[in-house]
């Protein structure tokens, strides 16, 4: 099947190519990790959801200001504390011609609830959708839901006629034994569709003439190349190849800030980088330790922390585009308290003082999982990470690799890690959703990608009061209580909150968002 595919998609890229007309607006740009996959529920992460949304679209989407906006829905409203009634835009058409309705919705709630999506978090707290008719649906919660329109932002809906047309109607889990065309291929309602697909290599869109709304971009084709190469992506970028580049190494800024008609683009982002620790197996499978699980023991956590020197990582590894942290959410993201945003020093002394408490004065031996094409220097901040905690003892064998290899084998379903490091940016902009994602105990949405195996009761707890308190001064105070258990319970070391860099021809206009998404929607060549 693949080498049919693969034939299918140049065939469709000459084709695409050849039609383009006379002074078309075409843009080029790199990154160094690729798209998943193109279904939008096998993967909770920024770069899949970011391109993904150019092609399948939400009900409510989010402006270059990052403010809340009608997209397939136009209205909606509560009708009780745990039901939202949706209006539908109406006379909205599939890529394929054929009409968007409440079905496709009901539908794609039931897609992205099932048990192999890696997109049910956001939506867990959803008993139901009903249609009401074509043009409105109705959702029903378990619990009144406060932060639901910002929960939806992400719940991009796919087609019911298409996914039964092509077998597709459950997900697949990426890295697993099954496939299905949904994999490979994507129907939306957005403004591009999808031409040709080379995973690993490049993917291609075209304008979708036939989009709803009225286009704030001049782009005819869009092609997404992955270099995986920092030096040949940046060299792309000069020779004028690339019209953008989606990650800068910070060691170029200066050479491309200087070369002539090529800019740089950067604010901080929403993420926050951290480290995880497995705290569910009795026994590390990479550990020299028998018998026991040294991350079970707080004291090996807190000493990891005390080792790491973090505002050094940001300094000599990062060349400053990064802010220290000791929260896993940070400014920009609600329920952020700065009063609580105080990592301690560095602190070795202290550091070798708790492994000798907990038992291992020596230190011990753990493999630790990193990508190297995801985070800003995610490959060399992990260095960085390796060589402080041998200063206590730690023998670290680091295993840096692509986002694709690292996101199967750390995620759900597998889990396979035990030592790791992480970024995540709330999709909601609300510290409910990385409390709820990545910190509660694992049952079903709640803890989908709490890769630890972390379980606290009266986290859990919090997570639920918070999850349905609309007193906002009270709903703060419950987020700084879960900050409080965080911090001493150290699940996760949070390490900071990068800057984005981007570069790109000074004829290119583009919104950079503090989420990192790129949309297509908002691309000028001028």
């Amino acid at each position: 099947m693949g080498a049919t595919r693969e034939t299918l998609f140049g065939l469709l890229l000459a084709s695409a190519l050849a039609a383009q007309p006379a002074g078309a607006a075409n843009f080029r740009w790199a990154n160094d990790g690729d798209v998943g996959a193109m279904d939008p529920t096998t993967r909770q992460e920024t770069v899949q959801l970011s391109f993904l949304s150019n092609i399948y679209e939400p009900l409510v989407r989010r402006d270059r200001n990052l403010r809340l906006e009608p997209a397939l829905a136009v209205t909606w409203e509560q009708t009780s504390p745990t039901v939202w009634r949706f209006h539908l835009r109406p006379n909205v058409k599939w890529q394929d011609g054929s009409p968007f309705t409440a079905a496709d919705v009901v539908f794609s709630l039931q897609r992205i609830l099932s048990k192999n999506s890696a997109m049910r978090a956001p939506m867990s707290m959803v008993k139901e959708a009903r249609k009401i008719d074509d043009v409105t649906v109705e959702f029903e919660t378990y619990k009144p839901d406060p932060i639901f329109t910002q929960e939806v932002t992400n719940f991009l809906i796919m087609s019911k006629a298409w996914c039964e047309e092509h077998h597709a109607t459950e997900p697949v889990i990426i890295g697993g034994t099954e496939d299905n065309y949904a994999v490979h291929y994507a129907m939306g309602t957005g403004p591009f569709k999808l031409v040709s697909r080379e995973p690993d290599r490049a993917t291609v869109v075209e304008k979708n003439a036939g989009w709803w709304d009225k286009p704030q971009h001049n782009l005819d084709r869009v092609e997404f190349d992955v270099i995986g190469n920092a030096s040949t992506r940046v060299a792309a970028m000069l020779s004028g190849e690339m019209d953008m580049i989606y990650s800068v190494p910070p060691q170029d800024m200066k050479r491309i800030a200087a070369a002539p008609g090529q800019h740089l683009i950067q604010n901080p982002e929403l993420r926050t980088i951290y480290l995880g620790f497995d705290m569910s197996r009795d026994e590390l499978p990479s550990s020299d330790i028998k018998g026991k699980n040294p991350f079970k023991d707080q004291r090996v956590r807190e000493a990891f922390a005390l080792a790491i020197d973090e505002p050094t990582i940001v300094q000599k590894v990062m060349l400053g585009l990064g802010h220290p942290t000791w929260l896993m959410w940070g400014p920009g993201v609600n329920g952020y308290d700065a009063k609580l945003d105080v990592r301690p020093n560095p602190d070795l002394a202290k550091a070798k003082q708790l492994m000798t408490e907990a038992g291992y004065p020596n230190g011990f031996r753990v493999a630790f999982d990193c990508p190297n094409d995801r985070y800003v220097m995610d490959e060399q901040i992990c260095t960085a990470i390796t060589s402080m905690l041998a200063r206590i003892g730690v023998k670290v064998d680091l295993l840096a690799q692509t986002k694709a290899k690292y996101f199967a084998k750390i995620l759900a379903p597998k889990y396979d890690t035990d030592f790791y490091m992480l970024g995540w940016t709330p999709a909601t902009y609300d510290a409910h959703n990385a409390l709820y994602s990545l910190l509660g105990t694992r049952a079903g949405g709640r803890g989908e990608v709490n890769v630890s195996g972390y379980s606290s009761s009266a986290l859990d707890e919090l997570i639920d009061k918070i999850g349905v308190e609309s007193d906002q001064a009270k709903r703060n105070g419950l987020i700084d209580q879960a900050a409080q258990i965080l911090q001493h319970d150290l699940p996760t070391i949070p390490l900071h909150q990068q800057v984005i860099v981007w570069a790109a021809k000074d004829n290119v206009d583009l919104a950079q968002l503090a989420d990192n998404f790129f949309p297509y929607r908002y691309v000028k060549v001028k």
